[in-house]
């Protein structure tokens, strides 16, 4: 095998931004922010959604306008054919 071929991996702490809460793992993936927990420096990424607040996950249900959406795809359609 190829020596050096993989990203090294880095402690990461994503932070859920409307619950604040943290998971902390690891990952490639680097920022300029850092945090130190429990004596160990995590980069920090933001994430708007989470398994903590995303409606799959949390079973809160939410209305989409499918109507509005669709009549614009038309409106769209129409303009493009004529």
């Amino acid at each position: 095998m190829k020596a050096d071929i993989h990203p090294k991996s880095h402690p990461v702490c994503f932070v859920d931004v409307s619950s604040g809460k943290k998971f902390l793992t690891k990952s490639t993936i680097k920022s300029k922010k850092t945090e130190t927990i429990d004596g160990v420096e995590f980069f920090v990424i933001v994430q708007d959604v989470t398994s903590d607040s995303h409606p799959a996950y949390t079973g809160e249900k939410r209305f989409v306008d499918t109507a509005g959406r669709v009549e614009k795809f038309n409106n769209k359609f129409r303009r493009v054919r004529s």
